[in-house]
């Protein structure tokens, strides 16, 4: 299994197992979290993961307007996981993180009611323009 962690090393996540899902995020906090059109995530059952380090943690409320605890590092800033109210047995984990080209691509795709147009996306992903609650 591959692990994940922040640019500088500090924060670190061992996984002992696959993600239950991977999804891309097209919501306006993440555009703004990843600097980027989009998140790519990871999300695992909580307890198959393991923190090493220390994350500062930034409280947000999500689209879906339930709580979400960002974890990030505080030397180098890099967002490496969080975890959502809306679903209390996973942890996310940012695929940057990874830095593993070959890692699984998303399944899905959420909050495309937000999406950048010029982004295209496989026909193997299901869009969604909220998120499914219940469906994952």
């Amino acid at each position: 299994m591959p692990n994940a962690q922040c640019a500088c090393g500090a924060l670190r996540l061992m996984l002992s197992g696959s993600p239950q899902l991977t999804a891309l995020c097209h919501c306006l906090a993440c555009q703004r979290r990843t600097g980027a059109p989009f998140s790519a995530n990871a999300f695992y059952s909580i307890d198959c993961v393991e923190v090493s380090g220390t994350s500062t943690e930034f409280i947000r409320t999500g689209e879906s307007g339930g709580k979400v605890r960002m974890h990030f590092c505080p030397t180098c800033g890099s967002t490496v996981y969080w975890k959502a109210d809306v679903s209390p047995p996973w942890i996310g984990v940012a695929v940057g993180s990874f830095a593993d080209p070959v890692f699984a691509p998303p399944a899905i795709s959420v909050f495309e009611q937000s999406k950048h147009t010029w982004v295209q996306l496989d026909k193997t992903v299901k869009h969604f323009q909220a998120l499914p609650i219940g469906q994952y």
